[in-house]
């Protein structure tokens, strides 16, 4: 059933929808269910943010690149799947509904994960997610007899590794296995989770659409993005509260949003619908190298709260670790999102020279803290970002004006990324 349509139906055969359909894109469903994960990635953050101002930064990472990892790749099997075999019929929106509580259920565990690596009520949280996912892909073995063979394997494989969860879970309970061997359970079936969509395509590859996926991935993006100004935002009503709004403060908090703005210009800059729609079989390295993209903005947002926080409080961590925990994410959003577009594009968008420069000054510029402080550091960091994107779009904008279309490895360049409009033709 097309997205868009305003008519409900109550049964629709599931088919594999086509990878050429045309207008595709995100249905108000997707969105409501991409909501849900606001709570989560908030809880993450502010664990996160909490662990960095008390000064034990490096203690709090990995508990929260586990935690980031469950928050994400929950979004991840819903949304591969809703892009082959979404039919937006009762049956499908109802088991929606059923991955969404699970959602909410794995929100309420992120603290407890996060603080005590207790991850019961996240274990709780993917069971209810993985019983409306395996019953989809059920169904979809049952309507799609093309791909039977692949979704059984999906089915199989999340349900085996449900139970792996549950027996880590279990272990964990009953003290059996040590802290490093809990992580090294947690770091073999995330390996193995990661793993199950190569092993079941292999039969038959799912009819994921490329620009559909590419929206998606933008609008997460954006969702995290949002997280990290609510982050920044928790930061400045502390300041507003206390009454304690200092020239630091003020250069911080735009500093900050000015940031996150050039991070959201560099990533709508690569046309990834086209590069997936030409190299689909390396969709794996662009979609699983998004993790580390999305860990930093939700990283970054912890960074600029407690940055925004430490010009009214007295904080345990040092300035030097502050001003860190905002280059290290915003500096690697940027390297990585240079690596996960080159298998799929042949020619970046952002250059690696530039791309390689504008991380080495970011990641240097917090050893300049005692000379500018932590205000003067997150302010240079945006600079550099600034020029980052104006490195990158004022050549392009030179060539078009000159009668030049500029668009990577695409014939036209495109306003917005997948967004249907209509190319760019400057003469």
């Amino acid at each position: 059933m097309p997205n868009g349509s305003s008519t409900i139906r109550i049964r629709v055969r599931m088919r594999a929808r086509p990878i050429d359909e045309p207008h595709r894109a995100s249905s108000q469903l997707e969105l409501l269910f991409d909501l849900t994960f606001v709570v989560a990635i908030a809880a993450a953050t502010a664990q996160l943010a909490h662990t960095i101002g008390d000064g034990h930064g490096r203690d709090g990472l990995v508990p929260f690149l586990l935690v980031f990892f469950a928050i994400w790749w929950a979004w991840m099997n819903f949304t591969w799947f809703a892009s082959s075999y979404d039919t937006d019929d009762v049956l499908y929106r109802l088991l929606t509904m059923l991955q969404m509580a699970g959602v909410l259920v794995l929100a309420a565990g992120v603290p407890a994960a996060a603080d005590h690596s207790d991850f019961r009520v996240i274990t709780i949280g993917y069971l209810i997610m993985r019983v409306g996912l395996v019953t989809l892909w059920l169904r979809a073995a049952i309507e799609d007899p093309d791909r039977r063979r692949t979704a059984l394997r999906y089915a199989a494989g999340l349900t085996i590794l449900m139970m792996g969860w549950i027996l880590r879970n279990v272990l964990a309970e009953a003290d059996v296995l040590p802290s490093p061997g809990l992580l090294l359970f947690f770091v073999c079936l995330a390996a193995l989770e990661l793993a199950v969509p190569h092993w079941a395509e292999r039969v038959q590859t799912t009819n994921w659409h490329p620009h559909h996926i590419a929206e998606r991935y933008g609008l997460f993006t954006i969702i995290l993005l949002g997280e990290s100004v609510l982050a920044a935002g928790i930061g400045v009503r502390s300041a507003v509260e206390v009454g304690e709004l200092s020239g630091s403060f003020v250069v911080i908090a735009v500093a900050g949003l000015t940031l996150l703005f050039a991070l959201w210009w560099l990533y709508f800059l690569e046309p990834s619908g086209y590069g997936l729609a030409d190299r689909r079989h390396r969709s794996y390295l662009w979609g699983y190298g998004h993790y580390g993209i999305f860990a930093a903005l939700a990283a970054l947002g912890a960074g600029l709260e407690v940055a925004v926080e430490q010009t009214t409080h007295h904080l345990a961590a040092s300035s030097l670790t502050i001003c860190y925990a905002v280059a290290i994410p915003a500096g690697g959003f940027i390297l990585l999102l240079w690596a996960v577009h080159l298998p799929i594009v042949e020619n970046p968008v952002v250059r690696p020279v530039a791309t390689l420069t504008a991380v080495a000054v970011i990641w240097l510029l917090p050893l300049a803290v005692s000379w500018i402080g932590v205000a003067g550091v997150i302010a240079a960091i945006a600079a550099a970002a600034v020029l980052l994107v104006i490195g990158t779009v004022a050549p392009r904008a030179g060539s078009a004006a000159a009668g030049v279309v500029v668009a990577g490895d695409d014939e036209a360049a495109f306003v917005g990324e997948d967004d249907g409009l209509d190319p760019v033709t400057e003469t």
